[in-house]
């Protein structure tokens, strides 16, 4: 039988999902890889001297070949995390990951890399290409290319081993929110919620046979309850099982705990970051990103916490007194914070946002975001129907330039469901490439978890659900729009990790603005626009507790830093010894001693993102200074495509084609400013 995993796919034709199936993914990966192995033994054996056609286009060749049988069963693993999919991914990865080492730590490739770079062939390359080679041969020595027989071995095992444990912690946070429910048959204890979401939960419990209403650690079951539910206990039930999810607390302690995941995997960072020379592993993270030292990561974000700290004590007095004038507690406790929050949001700004859900249904949120695309940068987005999906909520979608050519797709996913990683994120499907069969297209994925449509009724948002998709969006656009044709520096590839989130934070402005809520924001039912004194109290809700906002992000941050930077062999991870002087110093509420936030903290202990979660906070300087070029040239339609050209033609096609620093300077003319931010955000005041 045929594996659709390894049937040869045409030029920019896409994957056929509907027939994947896991036992499709071992099989097909074995091949794969022997057939990679073969293909790169016979080039660099015949190899003579190296030049960009005889070396670098068949490696992206044979690399495409295997992403294209890898690429669906990684994502796939993450969509629809059945047991077989899940058994198919984790039989598979270690395999991808020794093939990858294989690769990075190469001599002949590195040798043959190293004699192209200086070849007088070298000369003649394209900057862009020249940066190829350049950032290949870095990645070679973090690899460690040049490490004694005996320390590359050690290097092999840490990634092996780090490749293992850090897909068990996400599974493992998976598996804890899979397994918690709560039956509730009182529909008393459920007042205040929105009548969706409680409608949600009736389903879920019908879809397993019970009466009443089942609640879930999903994001939107969670956030229901903990901002809405005027249970008290309700709301503290919900919150200890969530912040202690994955962990030796709560009511699963134990069962799917990362306690000695996390131990092992700071210890193998560190062990890995020294091999390589670096004193810790934060050293080694910067090595690719845009700052310059874990102490100038440190300096940036306490300036910025001085900035912001007396504004979020401020807020805190406030919310207090406020919840103490409606008879709530004394002292006010983590499942507080949102209820009461979002009641001071109300009565202050008289802003609800569970009651602004039906002027945000998704396919208009969407039609507004496809018009601000084109507005901005002459795109068209057009919808893709009868392609292949792997559910059927998922829609593909294409952008067209103005003559009508597709140069991009993406496929969303928009809603939870089980067997479904929470959260948001945007991941790659293909990279733009230019090879000897033409120009292959790039294609995305968005995926998100808004509350499913209900009957006739839309996928309705809030506007921080309008945000999360703006911001993955952003993230799209930034593979999408690259007109870098090298695979390595295209779209995301290359980019430093402190400023792939520039794009995806630049486009959550567009969601305060005036003109743009005026179009998409229309009751789902009557088309009636969202009146403009909502509109008004919404862009005063972007200052709402932006001193407390900023401070959580700058305690995860230090948390991350630190974490990494003051690793001691033989200590152990001091995960809350760190986090508890990191809360001392810069937080303005202590979270309860149970809190296990680390446990499921997975950017840094699973994703992309260990020693780097600043690049939150330094992305949001540079996105609200981006957006301020906007600003400052008026946002008229001529001035807004003017500049969404510079933007497009500085920032979005450039991919990691140069430095990232390099290319904001030419957008702004000059160094980032961190007063847009600031403004922004309300926090104008100097430290003291």
């Amino acid at each position: 039988m045929t594996n659709p995993l390894l049937a040869a796919r045409p030029l920019n034709a896409l994957p056929t999902f509907a027939e994947f199936k896991p036992e499709h993914a071992e099989p097909a990966l074995d091949q794969v890889l022997a057939d990679s192995r073969a293909a790169l033994a016979q080039r660099l054996s015949n190899l003579g001297e190296p030049s960009w056609q005889s070396l670098i286009e068949p490696l992206e060749a044979i690399g495409e070949r295997v992403s294209q049988a890898w690429g669906p069963v990684s994502h796939l693993f993450s969509v629809t995390s059945t047991p077989e999919w899940r058994a198919a991914y984790n039989a598979g990865l270690p395999k991808i990951t020794e093939y990858s080492l294989e690769l990075s730590q190469s001599e002949p490739l590195f040798q043959a890399y190293k004699r192209l770079s200086e070849s007088p062939s070298f000369a003649r390359l394209n900057p862009t290409q020249q940066k190829v080679v350049r950032d290949a041969l870095r990645d070679f020595r973090l690899s460690g290319i040049g490490l004694p027989a005996e320390q590359k071995e050690r290097f092999k095992q840490i990634s092996m081993r780090l490749s293992e444990i850090q897909t068990r912690f996400e599974e493992n946070i998976m598996d804890a929110i899979q397994a918690w429910q709560l039956h509730v048959t009182d529909v008393s204890r459920l007042q205040g919620m929105a009548p969706a979401a409680l409608e949600q939960a009736a389903q879920k419990a019908k879809g397993k046979d019970l009466d009443g209403w089942l609640l879930t650690l999903d994001f939107p079951s969670y956030d229901a309850v903990v901002s809405y539910a005027d249970d008290r206990e309700l709301r503290r039930e919900l919150y200890t099982a969530y912040a202690t999810r994955a962990s030796d607390q709560g009511p699963q302690a134990g069962k799917f705990d990362n306690s000695k995941l996390m131990d092992e995997i700071l210890a193998l960072r560190h062990e890995e970051a020294q091999l390589l020379g670096y004193k810790n592993f934060a050293e080694l993270s910067l090595a690719t990103k845009m700052a310059e030292s874990p102490d100038a990561v440190e300096t940036f974000l306490l300036d910025l916490a001085r900035r912001s700290k007396a504004r979020a004590q401020a807020e805190v007095d406030e919310l207090r007194a406020f919840a103490r004038s409606l008879g709530g507690p004394e002292d006010l406790q983590p499942w507080d914070l949102a209820y009461y929050g979002e009641k001071l949001k109300e009565q202050q700004l008289d802003l609800n946002d569970e009651a602004l859900r039906p002027y945000f249904p998704l396919p208009a949120v969407l039609d507004g975001l496809f018009k601000l695309i084109q507005r901005l940068y002459g795109v068209r987005v057009v919808a893709e129907p009868g392609v292949s999906v792997w559910h059927p909520q998922v829609q593909a979608y294409a952008l067209q330039d103005e003559a009508g050519r597709t140069f991009g797709r993406f496929y969303l996913d928009p809603y939870a469901r089980e067997q479904k990683r929470g959260g948001a994120w945007m991941d790659e499907c293909v990279s733009r490439r230019r090879s000897s069969e033409g120009l292959q297209l790039p294609v995305a994925y968005l995926v998100c978890n808004f509350r499913p449509p209900l009957g006739e009724q839309p996928g309705l948002l809030t506007h921080d659900e309008v945000l999360t998709l703006y911001h993955e969006f952003g993230h799209g656009l930034h593979l999408l729009m690259t007109q870098v044709e090298e695979s390595a520096l295209a779209g995301i590839h290359g980019v430093e990790w402190d400023a792939v989130e520039l794009p995806s934070q630049f486009m959550e402005n567009w969601c305060y603005e005036p003109e743009m809520l005026r179009e998409y924001a229309r009751h789902w039912q009557t088309g009636e626009p969202l009146p403009k004194e909502q509109i008004d109290k919404l862009r005063l809700s972007r200052r709402f507790q932006t001193g407390l906002a900023t401070v959580r992000q700058i305690e995860f941050a230090l948390f991350d830093l630190r974490l990494h930077r003051d690793y001691v062999p033989g200590q152990g991870a001091r995960v809350l010894e760190i986090i508890g002087k990191v809360r001392d110093e810069v937080a303005v509420l202590r979270p309860p001693a149970f809190n296990r936030m680390p446990w499921s903290f997975s950017h840094i202990f699973a994703g992309g993102y260990a020693a780097g979660y600043y690049s939150y906070k330094w992305a949001e300087v540079l996105s609200a200074d981006a957006f301020a070029a906007f600003e400052e040239a008026g946002l008229t339609p001529e001035k807004l495509r003017e500049t969404g050209r510079k933007f497009l033609d500085g920032i979005l096609s450039r991919g990691g084609s140069r430095e990232a620093a390099e290319l904001f300077r030419a957008f702004r003319g000059r160094e980032p400013s961190i007063e847009p931010l600031l403004r922004h955000n309300g926090l104008v005041a100097e430290p003291a």
